[in-house]
């Protein structure tokens, strides 16, 4: 039985930004598979097998926003669990997001690379 390296989704259109969140996810686990997209209907294509192992999401997003890609994912069993980090400059109402199974919320203007390897290694490892 052969072994998968873990799969990452990074969701964002700011090419610089999912640069750096490359970057650290790559501190975070070294063998890891990272695939970057910066629209939620791509993402939505290349789901498939194997599922991503964690995904972090922009929430403003050209075409379908973040929202429309998480009420899409969680609408089918495979993917309902997967695991997503919003990665976004919006500041988020104190609002129940774990119907979308949200694992955390950083902050693009105040977020450490560090808090970006503590996800990945805990959901990768």
């Amino acid at each position: 039985m052969s072994h998968r390296s873990p799969l990452i989704f990074v969701i964002d259109d700011d090419e610089l930004f999912a640069d750096c969140l490359v970057s650290a996810i790559k501190k975070g686990n070294k063998s890891v598979k990272i695939e970057t997209f910066k629209n939620a209907i791509d993402a939505m294509n290349a789901m498939g097998d194997p599922l991503p192992s964690l995904i972090f999401l922009d929430i403003l997003l050209p075409g379908p926003d973040g929202f429309t890609f998480l009420n899409e994912i969680t609408s089918y069993i495979d993917t309902a669990k997967i695991p997503i980090v919003l990665v976004t400059s919006l500041e988020l109402p104190e609002t129940d997001l774990s119907i979308y199974n949200i694992q955390g919320i950083l902050n693009k203007e105040r977020m450490k690379p560090s808090e970006v390897t503590d996800y990945v290694k805990r959901y990768t490892n």
